[in-house]
């Protein structure tokens, strides 16, 4: 594994499966790597390809590592201005209550606000409501790290240096240039394990199990077209039935993000592959 660290913590994210991500990855290696629901990123920061796309509907987040590539010295000096202070969090977060003044903000305060509200909200919860507006509450660390200007540096070379290309949109358009040799990996928002562990807040709209079988079928073309694929999920009944035709690897992961304390921990999810190791 690499050094680089992602930017954000996010609901979901991968640090922990690493181990077993890449021990099942494509013997044979790949040519591109895709990633169509990129969240925090921990999978491609810690195999560091030389040629990605990875896609998001989240525009801030896409934003946000734009910014990182193109202008990061302007995002350090912008970040190193922001106090961990509840008043100026407020303030910050109500900037998309109002579409015309979100709009005039450059893409830099924007990408310093995303960054900023992630390293200050409660528990790193990044959430939004159905307006697509940030509603996550203030978190009251004592010393976060708001700028972290090390990994932002270290992002910013990895980027320069590679050819890593930033969609932002659906899922589904995100491979359509995948090609035999390619490998794609998916890790949507997860089935809900029960009905009030449901999150799927990272965005506007939903993720629902309409959109799961959307995804199974695009996984179905793909294998088709004869790409090879690794998929995150949890290990409900439904997901492990869904992709009982493929390679169904149960593994434990610690969830140290979410907003009820008692369902941070161990939990099982599966990690499903269309090619045999």
């Amino acid at each position: 594994m690499t050094n680089l660290k992602p930017l954000v913590k996010w609901v979901g994210g991968k640090r922990q499966l690493l181990p077993h991500i890449h021990a099942a990855l494509p013997a044979t290696g790949y040519s591109t790597y895709f990633e169509p629901f990129f969240g925090g990123g921990a999978v491609l920061w810690s195999l560091a390809p030389h040629k990605a796309v990875v896609n998001d509907l989240n525009a801030e987040l896409i934003n946000l590592y734009a910014v990182v590539r193109d202008n990061v010295e302007e995002l350090i000096a912008e970040l190193q201005d922001y106090p961990n202070d509840e008043e100026f969090f407020y303030q910050l977060r109500a900037l998309d209550r109002d579409a015309e003044v979100f709009a005039q903000l450059s893409p830099v305060k924007r990408a310093a606000r995303t960054v900023y509200l992630n390293k200050t909200c409660y528990n790193g919860l990044y959430r939004v409501n159905l307006a697509g507006q940030f509603n996550s509450p203030f978190g009251r660390y004592k010393k976060p790290l708001i700028c972290d200007t090390k990994t932002l540096h270290e992002v910013h070379a990895y980027l320069n240096d590679n050819d890593v290309t930033f969609l932002q949109g659906d899922f589904k358009d995100a491979v359509k240039t995948a090609r035999p040799g390619d490998f794609v990996y998916f890790d949507p928002p997860y089935d809900p394990v029960n009905i009030t562990s449901n999150f799927v807040g990272y965005a506007a709209g939903g993720f629902g199990r309409a959109q799961q079988v959307e995804l199974k079928e695009l996984c179905d073309d793909l294998s088709a077209r004869g790409i090879n694929w690794m998929l995150s999920n949890s290990a409900t009944d439904f997901i492990r039935e869904l992709y009982a035709d493929y390679h169904v690897d149960i593994v434990g992961a610690s969830r140290a993000i979410n907003s009820v304390a008692s369902k941070r921990g161990k939990v099982d999810e599966v990690l499903v592959r269309n090619y045999d190791r």
